[in-house]
Formats: C-alpha cells, sequence, structure tokens
C-alpha cells in the first residue's frame, strides 16, 4: 500500500512539474513536418517535453519524493553485504559427550567502496563477532586504499592499509566456494591448517594479465585480529598459471572453464614459521575439482610437517550442487595429525541466496580442556545471502 501510494505521489509530482515545462506540438500528415504552432490541415499530436527536462525532473522530484539526500566527496559509493546465517547440531564422540545445538550467524559483511575515478577506490568493510562474554561486536575487516598502477607498472593495481593477504580471497573465488561452511584449507582451525587468516596491515601489489596473475605483500605477519608486536614482518606471494586465459577474468564457477596452478606461501617472521602451498584446480560449468599441497617449518622446533587437502562440487541440474572436502594435516613434531570431512548440498534460490546442508566431520590429536581428542561432527544448515 504503501508503494502505491508513493508511486501515485511521484506521478502527480512529476504531472505539476512537467506541465510548464511541456510544449504543444502539430503534425502536417502529407510532409509530415513537426510544428510548434497551428495551422491549415495540421493535427494536434499532444503535449511533448524534452528528454533532459524530463530527466531533471524525475530525479528531481523522486528524491524529494523519497526524502533521501546522499553527499559524499567521491561521485560514486558502491554498498555491498554479505551475510551467513546458520544452524549448527554438533555431536560430541569424545567422553565428554558435550553435543551443542545453537543458531548462528557466521559473517555479516557492511561494505563501502568509494570510487574517485574508474579504477581507484578506497574500501571499508565492517564484520561482527561475539566475544567471550556473549555480546556482539563490529570488527574492521578491510580499510584499504586501492591504485591502479598499469601507467608505471603494466597489468597491476596496489592495495595499502588494512588488505587482503595473497591467498584466501583467491581461493574462495576459485577452488572452495563454500566459506559459509568452513575456511579454506590453510586458514580452518578445525581440521584444517589454521596457518593465516584472510587480511592484515600491509600492502598488496596485484597483478592480472590473461595467462599469469600474481599477488606480492609484505604484512605485519599477525593478522587482522591479533595484536602486532616488534619490529618482524611477513612476507607473503601467490603465484598462479592461468592456463586458459582466465587471469584477468571475474570468473563465475558455473558459466567458465579455467585451469590454474598456484604457488603460493608465507615468510613470516612475526609468527616465527613458513609454509609454502602448491594449489590447482579445474573447473567447468558441471564440475570443480581442487586440491593443495602445503609444506609448514616451525621456527621453534626446526621441524617441517606438511598436509593436503582435496575439493570437488558437482552441479547436476540447474541451481543445485553436491561438493566435498578432505584435509589432513600435521602439525607436530609427534606426528599429531588434523583431519576435516565436509560434504554436502547447496540450492541456488536465485542470484542473492543460496541454502547449503552438509555434514562437517572433525578428527584433532591435540587434546581438548577433558583431555580428550578432538572428536566430533556437526550437521549444519546454511543461509548465504549476497547484496
Amino acid at each position: 500500500m504503501k508503494k502505491a501510494l508513493l508511486s501515485l505521489a511521484t506521478i502527480t509530482a512529476l504531472a505539476g512539474s512537467l506541465s510548464a515545462a511541456s510544449v504543444t506540438l502539430y503534425q502536417d500528415p502529407d510532409t509530415g513536418a513537426i510544428y510548434t504552432k497551428p495551422g491549415e490541415g495540421r493535427i494536434k499530436l499532444g503535449e511533448f517535453v524534452s528528454k533532459d527536462e524530463l530527466d531533471k525532473t524525475i530525479k528531481k522530484d523522486v528524491k524529494s519524493e523519497l526524502g533521501v539526500k546522499v553527499k559524499s566527496g567521491v561521485p560514486t559509493l558502491k554498498f555491498s553485504g554479505t551475510h551467513y546465517i546458520g544452524y549448527t547440531f554438533t555431536d560430541d564422540r569424545t567422553e565428554a559427550d558435550a553435543d551443542t545445538s545453537r543458531f548462528e550467524t557466521r559473517r555479516n559483511y557492511f561494505q563501502v567502496k568509494a570510487y574517485w575515478n574508474d579504477t581507484d577506490y578506497l574500501r571499508t568493510t565492517l564484520d561482527t563477532f561475539q566475544d567471550a562474554d556473549g555480546s556482539w561486536l563490529v570488527r574492521l575487516k578491510y580499510a584499504y586504499i586501492y591504485l591502479d598502477l598499469a601507467d608505471y607498472i603494466p597489468y597491476t593495481g596496489v592495495e595499502f592499509g588494512q588488505a587482503h593477504r595473497p591467498w584466501i580471497d583467491w581461493e574462495e573465488h576459485h577452488g572452495w566456494l563454500y566459506r559459509s561452511v568452513a575456511k579454506t584449507f590453510i586458514e580452518e582451525s578445525e581440521g584444517g591448517a589454521h596457518l593465516t587468516d584472510s587480511a592484515d596491515l600491509g600492502v598488496n601489489f596485484k597483478t592480472k594479465t590473461d595467462y599469469f596473475s600474481s599477488e606480492l605483500g609484505v604484512y605485519n605477519g599477525s593478522g587482522y585480529h591479533h595484536k602486532h608486536d616488534g619490529d618482524s614482518l611477513s612476507y607473503e606471494w601467490r603465484l598462479t598459471a592461468n592456463i586458459l586465459g582466465t587471469g584477468r577474468k571475474h570468473v563465475h564457477a558455473t558459466e567458465d572453464e579455467y585451469l590454474d596452478l598456484s604457488f603460493t606461501g608465507q615468510i613470516n617472521n612475526q609468527k616465527g614459521y613458513d609454509w609454502y602451498g602448491i594449489h590447482a584446480v579445474y573447473n567447468r560449468p558441471m564440475f570443480l575439482l581442487a586440491g593443495m599441497y602445503i609444506n609448514y617449518e616451525n621456527y621453534a622446533d626446526d621441524e617441517n610437517h606438511d598436509g593436503w587437502s582435496i575439493n570437488g562440487e558437482f552441479r547436476p541440474v540447474n541451481k543445485w550442487a553436491v561438493f566435498a572436502r578432505y584435509d589432513n594435516f600435521e602439525y607436530n613434531a609427534n606426528d599429531l595429525t588434523r583431519n576435516g570431512l565436509i560434504a554436502g548440498a547447496a540450492y541456488t534460490y536465485n542470484k542473492n541466496v543460496k541454502f547449503i546442508v552438509n555434514i562437517f566431520d572433525i578428527d584433532d590429536d591435540n587434546k581438548d580442556d577433558g583431555g580428550n581428542n578432538i572428536e566430533r561432527t556437526k550437521y549444519m544448515f546454511t543461509t548465504e545471502v549476497h547484496w
């Protein structure tokens, strides 16, 4: 009802505004000539207004009717949001038998990009998280300036500030498409390697060509939600061969074919370790298959550890997909390992909403507070929302 009233009010306002700027036109039926004054044999066509005048009036009156006024120091502001809302039942298989059942909000991004030209912008992204007391707080995820450096360094731009680290965001758009269920293998703490997170204070040079893309960065190294101490930094990279020529493209898994081989890693003096990984992914509109191997050295024990992950997605019919992932990571000189197994199905409701059901089985040799190995299975339902 409110929309109908608003539309009627807007039309009424437009009619009143345009009447003063309109002109009556007449046409000679024999020659087709148009006149602004009546004459012998001329047919009245009606009242008309110029397109420029119409555009100006619509902008002015609709803005007035809606009561919206946006002011900015840049010509373009882009707003967007990403939300992961879900429910998880956890079956604890240890002697503690500490099952849990809860509704969750796993990500709530609110993002603004302020463009002062077609390529350069400032991005700010806020996210919510729950502290130990149960209170919901807002955390700064990204806050960086992006500059296109193509005039100085071909095919390259730079992020400076609280920026993307080289690997995780890339994998979430190319290899592991279910961040709402679990983080990527290199970041996931339950069953995965848990070696890094997705953002940090620093600088990231991003290069894109058809057959090669890369990110080279220097960061504090502690991650965006950890304190940075001392003068040690982290040197991080991603080098990717885009074999099918998709390096400059924003790929869509359900539409594009791509084959990528990547070498990624960190020399993280802040955290006291280094790691490198080799990743491969092949995607067609019907399926995706990806795998990763990593090697990790902790300076404290001077030991090398390794791990691997494989994941796939099959899209048998429009809007439906099934997916699975297996992780294995050795993280201790005593051969302690973490294993994670994920399997599920997804339905794309529309371009903004996706529904997912899955299981997530975790087996970790590390001990919990009760001295038990961490063994549990999660049964999860998720709604992804993008706008």
